[in-house]
């Protein structure tokens, strides 16, 4: 059992002491900024809460090294931090422990920082929903415009109607199966960094709270809120484990665990939104010929594309119509193109 448990110890400082290069690498690129203190902060408390690790693994027999030495990993992240700054790499560094990304999210001017617990439970429920209507209506898009496009593409080289049935069908079964894998690998991967980091969390809570309170308190302090306030808010907050873990996760690591769905139900939805929009311009392959089908399919698409447009202006705040009619001038530029290579093609290859 000792072993284990003092290869765990030495683990928690190489983690530590790797957060405090990140954090030391941050505040350099962000000199002159204030996340620029923060992060030298954190790279101080990072390095306290190592040398917690380091003593405790002695104590057990343990070999701390005399210095640390970066790993591949780290170096090549800490170089693209360098040339990218922290933000574009934000969900990057959170999977290598980096604390207090939530200053590059939701903490701007017109975000009030919260000041008591009850403000921290309220600004935490219901943060999101309304992403499955988003990401519904762009999966629509997405095989509306794609499977048109193939459509057109086919019909323009070949008038068997066969022919096109066939592609489209081809086409809305490989965008479909595609977008749901794409989806589920997505997803898959937030929640596994999600339940690592999580792990990583509680873990330090039980070991030493009263470091991960400070780390909390400094973020608060970085957003705007006094020294003194920051402290006493984040003392509650690390006083109830559940919304310590639920804070930590938001705050620190800037992840939001309301917005972790399941794989499954992820793929699945969106399989079903790319096959719905997919389907529309094949539906008149299925009933008529030739030109009939044709023009079917592009008067079908031509409605979707509208309808689609208009209910993005509900995201964006853009004129409904202005959306619509933007929507479907995409996509008669791209269905025309196809069109018109479809053509060319099979006057040439004929």
């Amino acid at each position: 059992m000792n072993a284990p448990d003092t290869g765990s110890r030495l683990a928690g400082w190489a983690d530590e002491m790797r957060s405090a290069y990140l954090y030391r690498v941050m505040a350099d690129r962000e000199q002159g900024t204030a996340q620029s203190g923060l992060f030298t902060k954190l790279a101080d408390e990072a390095e306290g809460q190592a040398r917690i690790w380091a003593d405790d693994a002695t104590k057990r027999g343990g070999r701390v090294p005399e210095r640390y030495e970066p790993d591949l990993r780290t170096r090549i992240v800490a170089r693209l931090t360098r040339k990218l700054g922290p933000r574009p790499m934000r969900s990057v560094l959170a999977a290598m422990k980096v604390r207090g990304l939530s200053v590059y999210g939701h903490a701007t001017p017109g975000h009030p920082t919260p000041t008591s617990i009850e403000d921290m439970k309220a600004r935490h429920r219901g943060v999101s929903s309304g992403g499955s209507l988003r990401a519904a209506v762009f999966g629509v898009n997405d095989g509306l415009v794609s499977n048109c496009s193939l459509i057109l593409g086919v019909a323009g080289a070949s008038a068997d109607n066969h022919v096109v049935l066939l592609s489209g069908i081809a086409g809305l079964l490989a965008g479909a199966f595609s977008m749901a894998a794409g989806e589920y690998v997505s997803v898959r991967s937030q929640r596994e960094m999600f339940e690592y980091q999580i792990a990583l969390e509680k873990k330090e809570l039980d070991v030493y709270p009263e470091e991960e309170a400070e780390e909390l308190s400094l973020i608060y302090q970085a957003r705007g809120m006094s020294a003194g306030d920051a402290h006493r808010l984040a003392t509650d907050t690390i006083a109830n484990p559940a919304l310590a873990l639920d804070t930590l996760a938001r705050e620190e690591l800037g992840l939001n665990p309301d917005e972790l769905g399941s794989p499954w139900g992820a793929a699945t939805s969106s399989f079903a939104a790319f096959a719905a929009g997919a389907l529309l311009p094949l539906v008149p392959f299925f009933f008529w010929r030739g030109d009939a089908a044709l023009l079917g399919a592009v008067g079908v698409t031509a409605v979707a594309l509208f309808a689609v447009g208009a209910t993005i202006s509900l995201f964006t705040g853009r004129s409904a119509f202005a959306s619509g009619a933007r929507m479907l001038a995409i996509g008669a530029t791209a269905g025309a193109t196809t069109y018109l290579i479809g053509k060319l093609l099979g006057v040439t290859l004929s």
